[in-house]
């Protein structure tokens, strides 16, 4: 493997803050099912519905900063940090604007949204409520992911985790005490989920604010530097991002669309599936850290020159992130019901997720691979051929879903196949892109 490649050492030493900050997240995602499982199977698949759907609207901040740290990372390997500045200021500004505006259409139409899609009126209203109280969060949750992206850019992920633990702790606090009316908060129940996420992301993002002011090396590159606006800067950004922020609307929508399947099949069907999506997310973890690491440390090697060394760097990623992954899953496949008991104590329902449980077990080692190499794909800056292999994976996927869910009504653990036919085709057209796409000098 040529020298200039990043060794092992250096991709965990990137990795690992961004792995325990999602850690942190899905501890979010984790405790508002875990515990709204123990208040109702209604209130369990109405987090689902109404959390995928405020993740369907998150999206837009995600991918957007996703074209910010592969911009910084790539000023940063050119060593151009004035410019990083300019990029995060424009960028907060972007996110403040569009975050608002979304925030004041769902207070205004989310209702009017959902209840096309929802069959059960318990659901909806459930639904519904969750939705009123987390979507307060959208602000504070987009800027925290401006600082992650500022700080996996420039390869120096340390606060990242700190901050993360600080809302994952407050999430446990506040949703036990929101949710169940303890620690001297009335109960709320699922609107307490809801509100709960909500404030201990404001309090992740205050952390961020006064960490980064307060260090000097971080002076060289400007931040909050709080110019007027400037939409060259913005269009430049949008260049790359927008591309990215299609795709993970899209990706996220036709998740949402997957569990509106899902909710016609009925409410053990969907409480079934939240607890499975919860586990899915959380054995992903490492993987998803590994590709957040990747699309940084490609954009870093083209911007200092090495464009030849992207696919090797790719390459030692994929097999770190398989290898990691297949522990994790081993060890999994071990503890099926400890696993599923986090989330309910129903006993029907724990037995009727075993099965499911077990599918996405070998969907979570071919995702390792393929969320590797899509994101060395993010990472070369063709945001738009990304977002093609998107769309041509979603759209096969959310068909196949339909066929199983609808036109065959499959038991719910067969429909749950759909995600290794998306990890499939996702990851070959990722892969033959990189070797046969022409991404190389691409100036971004």
């Amino acid at each position: 493997m040529p020298s200039n490649t990043p060794s092992i050492k250096k991709i965990w030493v990137i990795s690992w803050p961004i792995m325990i900050s999602l850690v942190a997240q899905n501890i979010v995602n984790v405790t508002d099912t875990a515990f709204l499982g123990h208040v109702g199977a209604v209130e369990l698949g109405a987090s689902a519905i109404g959390g995928l759907f405020y993740v369907t609207l998150f999206m837009v901040a995600y991918g957007f900063t996703t074209g910010i740290q592969i911009l910084i990372a790539r000023r940063n390997g050119e060593k151009d940090y004035p410019a990083i500045g300019s990029i995060f200021d424009n960028g907060f500004y972007f996110l403040g604007f569009s975050t608002l505006i979304i925030t004041v259409l769902i207070l205004l139409f989310g209702e009017q949204i959902l209840k096309p899609f929802i069959k059960s009126a318990d659901v909806f209203l459930a639904s519904t409520i969750y939705l009123k109280y987390r979507i307060f969060g959208l602000f504070f949750a987009s800027s925290a992911l401006l600082f992650r992206s500022f700080y996996t850019g420039i390869a120096f992920t340390k606060y990242i985790s700190i901050s993360a633990a600080i809302m994952a702790g407050l999430n446990v606090i506040l949703d036990y005490g929101m949710i169940f009316g303890k620690l001297g908060f009335p109960e709320m129940g699922i609107a307490g989920a809801g509100l709960a996420s909500s404030i201990s992301e404001a309090c992740a993002l205050l952390f961020f604010f006064a960490i980064t002011a307060r260090r000097a090396h971080l002076a060289k590159y400007k931040l909050f530097a709080f110019v007027k606006p400037d939409l060259s800067i913005i269009k430049r950004t949008l260049d790359v991002s927008l591309y990215i922020m299609i795709q993970f609307v899209l990706s996220h929508a036709v998740w949402f669309g997957f569990f509106l399947l899902i909710e016609k099949m009925g409410e053990t069907s969907l409480a079934v599936s939240n607890i499975i999506r919860s586990i899915y997310m959380l054995l992903m973890i490492p993987a998803w850290a590994m590709s957040s690491a990747t699309s940084s440390i490609v954009s870093n090697a083209i911007g200092e020159g090495f464009s030849k060394q992207v696919i090797p760097i790719v390459n030692k990623v994929l097999v770190f992130s398989m290898g990691i992954m297949l522990a994790v899953a081993v060890l999994a496949a071990f503890v099926p019901h400890l696993m599923i008991s986090i989330y309910t104590s129903d006993i029907k329902l724990q037995e009727a997720s075993v099965a499911s449980y077990y599918i996405i077990l070998g969907a979570v080692f071919l995702f390792s691979a393929t969320i590797v190499l899509f994101n060395g794909v993010l990472g070369t800056g063709n945001t738009r051929s990304g977002l093609a292999i998107e769309v041509s994976t979603l759209s096969l996927y959310l068909v196949f879903a339909w066929f199983l869910a609808i036109k065959l009504q499959a038991p719910i653990e067969v429909v749950w196949l759909c995600e290794y036919m998306y990890a499939i085709v996702l990851g070959s057209l990722s892969w033959l892109y990189l070797k046969k796409g022409k991404w190389e000098g691409r100036v971004i």
